[in-house]
């Protein structure tokens, strides 16, 4: 999940502090100096299934690193809105956290443009993880010849979620397979009286259904062309692709703008909206609040194609506990550490090495489609783009929920892409 941008400057102003360089220095303090044993670990992950999913793997850092206290570093908000500016000022001022979670991909060059984490090629190889990983995620994670961040995990992003009660109230039995029957299902929902049949929250929330319509629209090759430069954000198939986001759009809550991701997955639990486009964390989620009366499927029109993300950490230049923070990154990597944490967190583990058997029931067709399915990388989550394109995207997508102008849309996507693109 992603940090959001209401102004294409606010974007511009984190950047900037992000290429402060955080050479950082260890300093003897109590809180963690040299010779701590103190490990701060710094995530958005505050609640629901995203907070269990961190506890399983703090009981297991508990397991494999015996006199290394956790220390919790959450900032919530949903897909880190808030806990980016904090760390942003935090790398600035040189006093990182021990370790914290960024998204594996293009998001990550931003910090090692800015010298702000170190090189993990040399633990891979001790780890193990070079073997453990599949090599097209090894290939993902390499940026110019090295690795900075362990994976926790994998997940999918092109998911639509559904209140099953709500679809069968409607006369609605079968998943739609394209975008059409998707949107004739909607007029079903409205006409029997539900007046948000899609619900969505903010701007980040909108460019995971942006994302994934264009992934129906442009067909995974051309999207993932979007990302380096070779598709054109002003072409006529992008148009295409905006107008038909723009008609979902009239399908969502009239207050999207000032909902976080769960309180659009509050409005399906509680029967006001049928489906809810969100990455598989939400069936963690929706677990952890008992919620069972959920079902899932492929954005329709997106066919066999797996969006990824992953949660990543690193190790940041001046931490304070390097000893420690390694522990607990080798946690994170190790088949224990991702069963611990997968299990809870709905996301599938990044090791080839895990047993389906041991996770739910959405976790194991999520691990046998990741196998299978063309991987496309998402922007709304780090893998496909770098932060300071994310939040041009972010501002635009604001933007185009209250003005509705696919022109001035699709030229801000076209600019974000030139500015900070490929």
């Amino acid at each position: 999940m992603r940090f959001t941008r209401r102004a294409v400057v606010a974007a511009v102003g984190v950047a900037a502090l992000l290429t402060a360089t955080a050479c950082g220095s260890s300093d003897n303090s109590s809180s963690g100096g040299s010779g701590s044993k103190k490990v701060e670990v710094f995530t958005w992950w505050a609640d629901g299934g995203e907070k269990a999913g961190l506890d399983g793997l703090v009981a297991q850092f508990g397991k494999d690193c015996a006199g290394q206290e956790f220390v919790n570093g959450a900032v919530a908000g949903g897909a880190g809105a808030n806990a980016k500016q904090v760390l942003a000022s935090r790398l600035q001022t040189n006093d990182p956290p021990d370790t914290f979670q960024a998204h594996a991909g293009a998001e990550l060059k931003d910090y090692i443009k800015a010298g702000q984490i170190e090189d993990l090629s040399a633990d891979y190889a001790t780890w193990g993880l070079k073997t453990a990983f599949p090599q097209g995620l090894i290939d993902n994670l390499t940026i110019d010849g090295k690795i900075y961040s362990v994976p926790a995990n994998i997940h999918r992003a092109n998911v639509v979620w559904t209140n099953k009660k709500v679809l069968a109230t409607a006369g609605i039995t079968e998943d739609p397979k394209d975008l059409a029957t998707f949107i004739a299902d909607l007029d079903k929902l409205k006409a029997k009286g539900i007046k948000t049949p899609l619900a969505v929250g903010k701007d980040w929330t909108m460019l995971m259904l942006l994302e994934s319509v264009l992934i129906t629209d442009l067909g995974p090759d051309k999207f993932i062309g979007l990302w380096n430069g070779s598709t054109d954000w002003k072409g006529a198939d992008v148009t295409k692709g905006v107008t038909d986001f723009k008609t979902l759009l009239s399908y969502t809550n009239t207050d999207r703008d000032a909902l976080d991701w769960t309180d659009a997955e509050k409005l399906v639990m509680d029967g006001k909206a049928a489906y809810q486009l969100m990455g598989d964390w939400e069936a963690a989620d929706m677990d952890a609040k008992k919620f069972a009366d959920y079902g899932w499927f492929t954005f329709p029109g997106n066919g066999q194609t797996y969006q990824w993300l992953a949660d990543s950490f690193v190790l940041p230049k001046g931490a304070k506990n390097v000893d420690g923070t390694k522990c607990w990154l080798k946690t994170v990597g190790s088949a224990d550490g991702q069963k611990a944490f997968n299990t809870k967190k709905g996301s599938i583990p990044a090791r080839t090495d895990a047993s389906p058997a041991d996770y739910p029931k959405y976790q194991q067709a999520a691990m046998a489609d990741w196998k299978t399915f063309k991987q496309v990388p998402s922007c709304a989550h780090g893998s496909a783009c770098s932060q300071g394109f994310q939040g041009a995207a972010n501002s635009a997508l604001g933007a185009f929920s209250t003005k509705q102008d696919i022109a001035a849309l699709q030229s801000a996507m076209a600019a974000a892409a030139a500015q900070f693109g490929k």
